[in-house]
Formats: C-alpha cells, structure tokens, sequence
C-alpha cells in the first residue's frame, strides 16, 4: 500500500472505509483501558473494594463509557469492536457499562472471569457482537509466592479469548500484571512471573498454528524496554524484522518521544501496551492487518488546570471523586482488511 493510499485515513469523513485505486477497505479499532477501580457502590467484605454512593458509581459509569465511545471513533467511525479492560470488580459493573446510552447500541458482549486478586479486580473483554464472535473464552491464573514469607500473593489472572473478527480468527489475551508497589526492583520477580505465563499462552497458540494472530494487551506496569516485555517476551520495535512467531511492539518507539500513558512524580511511563504476532504484519490485506497505533490522550481525559495539569484526568483524588476518567490512558490499534 503506498503513501498516497494511506491518506485517505485522514480525511474519511463518514464510513470506515478507505481505498486504494479500486479497492476498498475496512478500518477497526482494538483497544485497551485501565478503567481506574470501577467498582459498584456495594461492600464486598471479602475484597478491599472502595465504598462509594450510587450517585458517584452512576456518574464514572456514564464518564467511563462517554470514554471508550471515542477511542478510534474519528478514523473507524465506530467504537472498538474489541476493548480489553482492567480495574474492574465484577460483571454487574461490565453489564451497567456497556448498557450505558454512549455504548448501548454497540451491543457489547463480555468475557470475563472473577479473579482471586485481593483488591478484587479483575480483567475483561469487550466486544461488539455484530463484528466479533467469540470460539473460545479461558483464564489462566498467575500462581505466585512473596520472596520473603514465602506466602501466596493473589493477582489477576490472564484472560484469553479467541474469536472471529468478521471472519478472521484471532487470539486476544487481556493482562493485569502485577504492580510495582514496594518498588520496582522488589516486585520485578512477579512480572517477570507473569511474563513467562504470558509466552507459555502464546507459544501453545502458535503450536498449534504458527501463523496465529494474536494480540496480547494491558497494564504491564512494566515499559516496553524493560525486561520483561523486551526480552522475555521478546517483543521488538522494528516491524520489518520480525521473525515467524515474532511479537512486534508498537509502544516501544514511543517511549523516546516523550510521551505515555500514565504519569508518577512528573515522569511518563507506558505500561498500557498493545503488542502483535507478526501475522499482523504481512501485505495480504484480504485477512485484517495492523495499520497503526496510538495512545488516546485527548483534552476531555487530561487534566486542565492545577498541580497535576497534562496528567490523565483521573476519577479520584485524595479520596474524593474528581468526575474525571482514569489515571491511564487508552491505548489502540487499527486493523485493515480489503472489503470484498
């Protein structure tokens, strides 16, 4: 596809389409989101969940699915057909989302298992059911030990879904890894755990078909030049010498361009991260193919004023709601494929 075709993505006006000569294609969008601790304004005693009023939940649920509409909306003309999210604590609050006006005629449909995480956070799957039809939904979980105790921690699992994108079989695993809370180099033995589980899903995939297309998402609360991404997963930055099998990192060119997905003590990170087989990468655009990616930080999700001016425009502060979004922004990828 030469340059001269690949305007066309910048001027489409009203269809998801775009063309090259005769032909025609079709634009969607994938999409990630850390949902920043949507959680219900019911108790759970077994979990550490927030308790906050109906009034407040009502409020992040419509700000939160005003949010996802958007991502992608101004080249696919439409919300992703997939949406990988995290910090979410059960399927009611997935049900209550996606049934809000913003995503209601969407018909989303959702792929979720509660995790044994101690905060009671889990991961999910998003997707529109017109365009996505799932063939296979699993979780795996991520067993790990304290160094010191030696005691079990509970994190979230690793949600694996695959299915049929307008006909296009391909494998989507949703992540939460484990965070950096007692420092990074204390904690870097538990991503560095969930990064092996991470390949282990996908070499099993490419087992069975080495040239599966798969997309593996998330909050790493690792870069993508840190270990665990770069060399345990071995996922690189140069999408023309990726190997059969391979994983190609959009991301990791971006972190040397000043900009990320989430900020702490003025400095950017990009945990949220979209990454591809590369499958995805091949010039047969008969079956979807990656376009491009993206970190979707417009004005309306960043904050405008005060101490934390140009962070994410998060949901709570200090213990209060904000009526802000989230404290991460929403990562995304568009796929084409040439309309029959």
């Amino acid at each position: 596809m030469n340059s001269r075709a690949l305007l066309f993505i910048t001027v489409l006006c009203s269809i998801n389409l775009f063309s090259q000569g005769r032909k025609t294609y079709n634009i969607q969008t994938i999409a990630f989101y850390n949902l920043e601790n949507l959680f219900d304004a019911e108790n759970d005693p077994i979990t550490f969940d927030d308790v906050r009023t109906e009034e407040v939940y009502l409020q992040k649920l419509e700000n939160m699915a005003l949010a996802i509409s958007k991502i992608g909306a101004d080249v696919a003309k439409n919300s992703p057909v997939v949406i990988g999210v995290s910090e979410i604590e059960n399927r009611k609050v997935l049900e209550d989302l996606v049934n809000q006006p913003s995503l209601s005629t969407k018909n989303y449909g959702i792929a979720h298992f509660d995790s044994p995480d101690r905060r009671g956070i889990d991961v999910a799957l998003l997707y529109q059911k017109s365009i996505f039809k799932p063939k296979n939904i699993q979780n795996y979980e991520l067993v790990l030990y304290d160094n010191n105790s030696n005691k079990r921690i509970y994190t979230r699992d690793q949600l694996v879904t695959s299915g049929y994108l307008d006909g296009d079989l391909i494998h989507i695993i949703v992540n939460h890894w484990p965070s950096r809370r007692g420092g990074e180099e204390r904690s870097t033995y538990k991503r560095k755990k969930a990064a092996e589980l991470n390949k282990k899903i996908m070499d099993s995939l490419f087992a069975i078909d080495p040239y599966s297309k798969v997309i593996t998402m998330g909050d790493f609360n690792d870069n993508p030049n840190d270990r665990s991404i770069k060399k345990i997963l071995d996922a690189k930055s140069d999408k023309e010498n990726i190997a059969l099998k391979g994983l190609y990192n959009p991301m990791l060119k971006m972190t040397k361009k000043g900009i990320g997905t989430h900020a702490w003590r003025d400095s950017w990170g990009i945990f949220d991260q979209i990454i591809i087989s590369n499958e995805f990468l091949t010039k047969d655009y008969t079956s979807y193919r990656y376009y491009k990616a993206g970190i979707f930080n417009k004005d309306f999700l960043t904050t405008q004023k005060g101490k934390y001016k140009g962070y994410p425009f998060r949901s709570f502060s200090n213990g209060s709601f904000t009526d802000g979004y989230s404290d991460h922004y929403p990562v995304y990828i568009y796929v084409i494929k040439q309309k029959k």
